[in-house]
């Protein structure tokens, strides 16, 4: 059985290159904007608070594991941030990697893994599309476990240390995407659109399995209703509320991720992979690639050979 979150991660090919460890103690703020980086945080003693620019703010606990797919302006505080008038104090660099934030003299009271992802792929925008803007994971157990691993390596000065620390925040991050869509989309994103809370629906989820395991077939609304035992209108209306856009546009997406993925590693022709996404004919998905992406199939696959030489 096709797993769409498995393959969802593999088209991601997320990685973990950029994290730090920072501690803290009295009252502290770090404000960040980025241009739609990935931004992750696993708690690792104590507790703070994340502001995500968009979203209610959220409290992060020892165990926790947050992930904002596309982050744009952001803060993290203490539990008791300063008055809004007081200048933001930068982090304190203690040793390659790690920062103190807030009183340096004082115990810290907070401890946690901070950084960014990087998504090789690139179909980054819309796969992260299908994710909830915030989620946040807490009370999982195999996720606990992950972070007290990330904890107990982050204090040790082992050979590989961090080779080591970046393998676990990779398998974090999957672990919080399972979690999610298990969930429908983690604590604090109920109502969050996208791929974790169709998965999390019983009746999407039999419906999404079916589509990628056969993308190449000739679905319908009605052929995929029945796959979910709803009827046609119920299905494309419960679809669309929890993926955030109707059946055939995710359909259409999926099977054009698809077709990148495979003109980019020239796994087979432009009239095999027209077959292999649910085409007739070399000429149809031509149009059709064309129309989505913005460049001819056969262009694509060439600028793809230019960047692996």
């Amino acid at each position: 059985m096709i797993d769409p979150l498995a393959e969802m991660v593999t088209l991601l090919q997320p990685s973990t290159p950029h994290s730090k460890i920072v501690e803290g103690a009295g009252q502290w703020r770090v404000r960040r904007s980025d241009l739609g980086q990935p931004f992750y945080c696993a708690m690792l003693d104590g507790a703070c608070r994340l502001l995500v620019d968009g979203q209610a703010p959220v409290t992060l606990a020892a165990g926790d594991f947050v992930l904002v797919p596309a982050a744009r302006d952001f803060a993290t505080t203490s539990l008791e941030p300063p008055a809004p008038d007081d200048s933001d104090v930068p982090p304190f660099a203690t040793a390659p990697g790690a920062f103190r934030l807030g009183d340096r003299e004082a115990a810290p009271d907070v401890r946690f893994v901070v950084g960014h992802c990087e998504f090789g792929s690139p179909d980054a925008a819309l796969l992260v599309s299908l994710l909830p803007q915030l989620l946040h994971v807490r009370g999982e157990p195999r996720l606990a476990t992950l972070v007290q691993l990330v904890r107990d390596e982050s204090r040790a000065q082992r050979p590989a240390r961090d080779v080591v620390l970046a393998r676990l925040l990779e398998v974090l991050f999957i672990e919080a995407l399972r979690a999610g869509a298990a969930t429908g989309a983690g604590k604090d994103a109920e109502d969050a659109p996208g791929l974790l809370r169709g998965l999390a629906d019983a009746r999407l989820a039999a419906a999404l399995r079916r589509m990628h395991e056969a993308p190449a077939r000739n679905w319908t609304v009605a052929d995929l209703a029945r796959e979910a035992a709803l009827s046609r209108s119920s299905f494309f209306e419960r679809f669309s509320r929890a993926m955030g856009t109707a059946p055939m546009e995710y359909l259409l997406a999926w099977r054009m991720a698809l077709a990148k993925d495979l003109l980019r590693r020239g796994a087979g022709g432009i009239a095999e992979v027209a077959a292999r996404v649910g085409y007739s004919s070399a000429s149809t998905f031509s149009v059709a690639f064309a129309r989505h992406v913005g460049v001819p199939p056969a262009r694509y696959a060439r600028a793809g050979d230019a960047v692996a030489a």
